[in-house]
Order: C-alpha cells, then sequence, then structure tokens
C-alpha cells in the first residue's frame, strides 16, 4: 500500500517511514502542504498521515478543503497538541483517527489497518476472480483455498490488476502503485515481479492469466474467456 505522510520533523518523518518501509508499505514524504497538494495530483494513495502544524499552513484547514472538493482518502493526523477541543475538530474537520506524537510504529500500523478495514466494509471483504481469492486486508492470496506465499510487490501487482480485471492496466499506472518517488527502480523491476507472479499463479493452478498487452501493460482474464474470445 502506498502511504502520503506529511510532516516537517525530519527525525520523526524518517523513523516513521522507515517503520512503515519495513512493514512492506511504499512510502512519500513532503514537509509542506504545497508539496503534498502536488504528491496527490500526481499519485495515488491508500492513506495520508497528516501532521496538525506545517510550515505553510494548518493540516486541520487542508484537510476540510480536501474533504469539501470530494477527496475521500482515509486520513489520520498526528501531533503532539493532544488538547481536547482540538481532538474534536479534527474528527469533524473529516479525519478518520487521530495519534498523538510520539507514536509506536505498531500502534501507528495497527489504526492504518483499522481505518482501512473500516474503508473496505462497503465492498466485498474478498475478492474473487476465478479460482483466486484475495483478502485486501490480510494482503492474503489462495488458490483453490491453499493460501500462496508471494512477496508484497507481486501482491500489490495483483491487487492492481484485480481492481480493473479484464481491462489492460498501463504499466506506468502499475509502477506508480508500487513505489514510491524516491524508491530506487530497475528499469526491469515491474516485469520480474509480472514473471514471479504468473509463476505462482500457473504453480497454484490459477483459472486466470496475466496476459501482456505489448508497450501498453498488463490485463488479468480468466483462462476459460481468453480461450473462448
Amino acid at each position: 500500500m502506498r502511504i502520503l505522510l506529511v510532516d516537517n520533523h525530519a527525525d520523526f518523518a524518517r523513523d516513521v517511514k522507515d517503520g512503515l518501509l519495513n512493514r512492506g508499505f511504499a512510502v512519500d514524504v513532503t514537509r509542506t502542504l504545497d508539496e503534498a497538494a502536488a504528491a496527490l495530483d500526481c499519485a495515488n494513495y491508500h492513506m495520508v498521515l497528516l501532521e496538525l502544524a506545517l510550515p505553510d499552513g494548518d493540516g486541520l484547514d487542508w484537510l476540510k478543503q480536501l474533504r469539501r472538493e470530494g477527496r475521500s482518502m482515509p486520513t489520520m493526523m498526528m501531533s503532539n497538541l493532544n488538547d481536547l477541543s482540538r481532538r474534536i475538530a479534527i474528527f469533524n474537520a473529516g479525519a478518520d483517527d487521530f495519534l498523538p506524537k510520539p507514536v509506536s510504529i505498531d500502534e501507528l500500523i495497527a489504526r492504518m489497518r483499522a481505518i482501512l478495514r473500516r474503508s473496505t466494509q462497503m465492498m466485498a471483504p474478498v475478492v474473487t476472480f476465478g479460482n483466486l481469492h484475495f483478502d485486501p486486508i490480510a494482503r492474503q492470496v489462495s488458490v483453490g483455498g491453499r493460501i500462496l506465499r508471494i512477496a508484497r510487490r507481486e501482491v500489490c501487482i495483483l491487487e492492481h490488476l484485480l481492481n480493473r480485471a479484464g481491462r489492460t492496466v498501463p504499466r506506468a499506472s502499475l509502477e506508480d502503485s508500487l513505489y514510491a518517488f524516491d524508491d530506487e527502480v530497475s528499469t526491469n523491476a515491474l516485469e520480474v515481479g509480472i514473471y514471479r507472479l504468473r509463476t505462482h499463479l500457473s504453480q497454484a493452478g490459477a483459472t486466470l492469466r496475466i496476459k501482456t498487452a505489448r508497450g501498453v501493460g498488463y490485463t488479468l482474464e480468466l483462462i476459460g474467456a481468453a480461450s473462448a474470445a
């Protein structure tokens, strides 16, 4: 999952980013609201972690503006300002949670997963395509009832393809969902991930395949439907 962390405290931002990276998240860090707005225009994020007091404005006012614009991505506020009236204002502004600083990475991730779980309750909790089942909260993939051991980035590729099953997903869209802006990415990283994912699916007897649209991207399709076409 790709996370946007908006915080101008360098040591804190580094510690949170490292903690999330170690748990399999992709993380972009911005220090100002202007940088955060630019990041939101360039990438899709599963969640925003937002400091209250930033050099170029109030995170609370910025969140209100996002909500007025119809941007509903889950957002957690973080701050060492922890009085009751401020916490109430944070929730009234549309925040999904508030975590006072300093934060525990374990608690932060637990709260993030709880928010993401709530945000998916309006949808089917498990995605099914052919004989494959994917639990987006547990990050668990199974084929025919057997759980597959798949690396984080292959799971992210699969999730992105499942969300657009039957349609061609552009290569750039897949790469944006997998990597933060400052990640060092080899030119064939996506191809390697696709190859490994195909191997997992084939060995497990999945009734779906990943089809390459040369020069464009990839399509997840049912094998029977592909043959019929």
